[in-house]
């Protein structure tokens, strides 16, 4: 049986849910211990609990100590069945956090999977709900996976309420991904707030392109906004695009909260998505840990991202341990960095 150290690297929720979901695939049982030891509140919260429980339940795994704020469980899978599941996070906690476990050993189901989500679609530490439709998914279209996301409603911190169907299709093998130079045409995006005056999601957007143009960016810049949606927040969401092609993108983001103009929001994620294009690669800090299980199943992989993070090099370790595949890591924290995995 494996042993994962919860408190390795950045030691927060992805070790938990990167040795979930890989351990359903492979068949490798693991205990891990000291779960989300170094946070405020250390052990499993709400969407931890729920990302163990339905990665249990679609690898038929036994699973010891899955209780709130248990800092170990070992996980026993069986074998991986799909179909239709839903899950009730009953906080903001995040939706997508549990959806990119939950994908990774979908694909490889005998009929894919269906599953409705309650929780936070856009919430602080994790990726917005565009974000995973408009960045994650084409990354992963690269590699012969088919998602598809709906957004019934969106949902903030504290009250959460937010709801996502997705469809996770099944693929015999994944294709090698091999992704380096940025390729950039246009730039999109979408600025969203309810139960807060129109205009912010306006302002939101409005800023964005202004900073982004000031920068000296001249191509196309799209921002949409949305305004229909029944719980109090807000966001902007912004990524990149090529003209007429299917490749993958970069992007960024910033959430809106009491005393924070829609200035700030706006011209944070600008900044984030002006980062991204100033260093040229393929994809970004936070596609760049995602992709991690997947490059290992893939095999003969290579990818270039923007940032080099201490939760990639975490992912790394956990996949490492669970596939048996040595990543070369070509580059430092917080640098431009080339992955590779044979």
């Amino acid at each position: 049986m494996l042993e994962i150290n919860g408190s390795y690297g950045e030691g927060g929720g992805a070790l938990l849910r990167v040795s979930t979901a890989l351990s359903s695939v492979t068949g490798k049982a693991f205990t891990i211990r000291d779960i989300r030891s170094n946070r405020p509140k250390p052990g499993l919260m709400p969407q931890h609990l729920k990302a163990a429980i339905t990665l249990g339940k679609i690898s038929k795994a036994t699973v010891e100590g899955l209780e709130l704020g248990s800092t170990q469980i070992t996980f026993t899978p069986g074998q991986l069945t799909g179909g239709k599941l839903e899950v009730d996070i009953q906080t903001a906690g995040s939706i997508t956090l549990i959806l990119q476990a939950l994908m990774i050993p979908s694909i490889f189901t005998d009929q894919g999977v269906e599953i409705m989500i309650k929780g936070g679609t856009d919430v602080q530490w994790a990726p917005p709900v565009d974000y995973m439709e408009q960045v994650t998914l084409p990354v992963l279209q690269a590699m012969g996976i088919s998602i598809s996301l709906e957004l019934l409603q969106r949902g903030y911190y504290p009250r959460g309420g937010g709801v996502l169907k997705a469809c996770i299709e099944p693929v015999k093998k994944l294709n090698p991904l091999k992704l380096h130079e940025l390729e950039v045409d246009f730039i999109k995006g979408i600025s969203y707030s309810s139960q807060l005056p129109s205009h912010v999601s306006i302002r939101q957007a409005r800023t964005a392109e202004e900073t982004i143009r000031n920068a000296g960016y001249e191509s196309n810049i799209e921002i949409k906004t949305d305004n229909n949606t029944s719980s109090p927040g807000s966001g902007l969401v912004l990524w990149s695009e090529v003209k007429g092609r299917k490749i993958p993108r970069v992007g960024a983001s910033s959430l809106g909260k009491p005393g924070k103009r829609a200035e700030i929001v706006g011209k944070e994620a600008a900044q984030g998505i002006l980062s991204c294009l100033s260093r040229g690669a393929a994809v970004d800090q936070y596609m760049g840990d995602q992709i991690i299980p997947y490059l290992a199943l893939a095999g003969s992989s290579s990818v270039r991202t923007s940032h080099l993070t201490q939760h990639t090099l975490t992912n790394i370790y956990a996949t490492e341990k669970f596939t048996g595949k040595k990543f070369h890591i070509d580059g430092g924290l917080g640098e431009v960095t080339t992955l590779t995995v044979e």
